[in-house]
């Protein structure tokens, strides 16, 4: 873990966009441009894949990893289908997704019903390029990649969510041709 020291190329960045974000958040208008050049987000290091058995495996939300099975794998459980999915390939791959924020456990059987590994699996949150508008009790989501624009995420008001998934459930249901003229 790194800790940016005051006067830094990263205290500066994190100043400025805090600074950005807070101006944002009481109204006051902030030019993107003016944000985006002097502010530069540093991304997070990818978290580490372990799937030795006993050992987390870490997963951001709405991101796959794929992992490889014990030989003899026969079954494979997920404690909460709701927080990680599995999908089971040949050879003895798996794909875990991550669905939503939190902890779950991973069972590998074989034809036996004999526990060959179990793991833990953790789903966190994107931390890269992710900035975050707290507007009181309410928060907005937005990606920076690197213009800044609304990207629902798990924890945003209501309102925010749902215009903004609208929005882009509507934009692609045009683009597909399944909207209504």
């Amino acid at each position: 873990m790194s800790i940016a020291m005051p006067g830094s190329r990263l205290s500066k960045s994190f100043l400025t966009l805090a600074c950005a974000g807070f101006a944002v958040a009481i109204g006051l208008s902030v030019p993107a441009d003016r944000a985006i050049a002097q502010a530069r987000l540093i991304a997070a290091p990818a978290p580490e894949a372990r799937s030795d058995a006993g050992e987390a495996v870490q997963v951001v939300v709405d991101h796959a990893k794929v992992l490889r099975l014990p030989e003899k794998a026969q079954t494979v459980i997920v404690g909460n289908p709701a927080i990680a999915d599995v999908t089971v390939q040949r050879n003895g791959v798996m794909v875990v997704t991550g669905k939503s924020y939190g902890v779950t456990n991973l069972i590998a059987l074989d034809a036996t019903g004999a526990l060959l590994a179990e793991s833990t699996v953790r789903v966190g949150a994107a931390t890269d390029s992710i900035l975050t508008v707290q507007r009181g009790l309410e928060r907005e989501s937005y990606s920076c990649t690197p213009a800044c624009q609304p990207s629902a995420q798990l924890g945003d008001g209501k309102s925010f969510f749902e215009g903004t998934t609208g929005q882009s459930g509507a934009r692609n249901a045009a683009a597909t041709g399944a909207e209504k003229k």
